[in-house]
This record gives structure tokens, sequence and C-alpha cells, in this order.
């Protein structure tokens, strides 16, 4: 089937499904070989449906293929998994995703000449891949970082960082866990910058000319 059949629903699906396994399963080593596998998959999801070239999806599947395995072989050789080196490779793909996206976004309008539900599934996978962008990010700086990320707990979670992240980026912000550090409350404070600038900007003129749209069908 041609990607333009499939459309962002599914992509945003996928995204779902890629954060709800993140959520739901315990810090370990295979989660980490996964979650690679996941947001690889999602990232060669998002450049098929954006029909990216034949070269650069083939090239991107072997960088994918590569790092999965690289971190199974690590697994399976040493017995572990550097949390650091597998989030920054996952944080690498997400951020990559997006891009893709809004290549294939402004080749969707062009072709269509207006916006479409198509559209509006486009731009919140971007929004939901930003949230686990994010996520990523807060992740490494634990790691890396010579003081807890969280003001809280001493050590955080993939569910943690996800959980903090969409706290954020939605300006919800429930007060149970917070950045300790200085370089992290400038992530935050960016995050919820990007956040709402996105949603009052990109999703708003998305969602009221998908209106004006249906009005004039009608």
């Amino acid at each position: 089937m041609r990607p333009r059949e499939h459309g962002y629903g599914v992509l945003l699906v996928l995204i779902v499904v890629s954060l709800i396994f993140q959520l739901a399963t315990n810090e370990s080593d295979v989660t980490h070989v996964v979650t690679i596998l996941l947001v690889g998959g999602t990232f060669l999801a998002a450049l098929w449906t954006s029909q990216a070239r034949a070269g650069r999806l083939w090239v991107a599947s072997g960088v994918v293929v590569a790092l999965t395995l690289g971190a199974a072989v690590t697994f399976a050789a040493s017995g572990s998994v550097n949390d650091a080196g597998a989030r920054i490779v996952s944080l690498l793909m997400v951020a990559l995703a997006p891009i893709a996206i809004v290549h294939g976004l402004i080749r969707h309008f062009r072709d269509e000449g207006r916006v479409t539900v198509q559209t509006m599934f486009g731009v919140l996978c971007i929004y939901l891949l930003l949230g686990s962008l994010f996520a990523f990010a807060y992740g490494i700086l634990d790691e890396i970082g010579s003081a807890p990320f969280f003001a809280q707990i001493q050590a955080g979670t993939t569910s943690d960082y996800l959980y903090f992240s969409f706290s954020t980026l939605t300006t919800t912000g429930y007060g149970d866990l917070t950045a300790g550090t200085d370089l992290g409350r400038s992530f935050a404070i960016t995050e919820q910058l990007l956040g709402q600038i996105y949603l009052v900007t990109v999703v708003a003129v998305i969602v009221g000319n998908l209106s004006r749209g249906a009005r004039r069908r009608t």
C-alpha cells in the first residue's frame, strides 16, 4: 500500500505504543534494547509515511538495525547496556523523526492544497515526539550529571522522565517531581515554552483551518 493510504494516524498509534511500553515496563537492559528498536521503528515509519526517498529509507533502516544489534550484542557480551548510551541513541532517532514528518506534511499540503485530518495527526505526532525527546534528554542529564536530576529522588527511571516531561510540556506541573539542577531547570523551562507555543500556534492554526475546510465541503 502507498504511504498516503496509511497516513499519520498509524504513525501516531506507533508513537503511543512506544510511550506506553516505556511507561509500563521496569527499567532494565532488555527494555533499553526494545526501546531503541521501538523508537527506531517509529523513525523509519515517519520516513516511510512522509514518502522519503528510497535511498534515505534504506540508509536509515541500516542505521537502526546496526544500532539495535549493537545494543543487543553489548548486552549479550557484557550483561549490561550503558544507560546513557542507550538514551543518546534513542534521543537521536526521536529528534530526526519530526524533521521527516515536517517534510512529509509540507508535501502533503502541496498535494492536497488544504489542511486535512492527516495533517492534524502529523502535528500531534510531532507534539508527542517532543515530549519523548525531552524525556530522553532528562535521563541523559541524570546519567552524566554530578548531581541527581530530580530534587526529590536520587535516580529516576524512564517512567519518571516521561511523566515529568509530559507534565512539563503540558504545563500541568504536579510538583511531585521537579528539576534539582540549574541545567535541568533550563531544559524544563525550554520545554514549557516550546509546548505552549506549539499548541497556541501550530496546533491552533491546523485545527482552525481543518474546520474551515470541513465547512467549505459542506
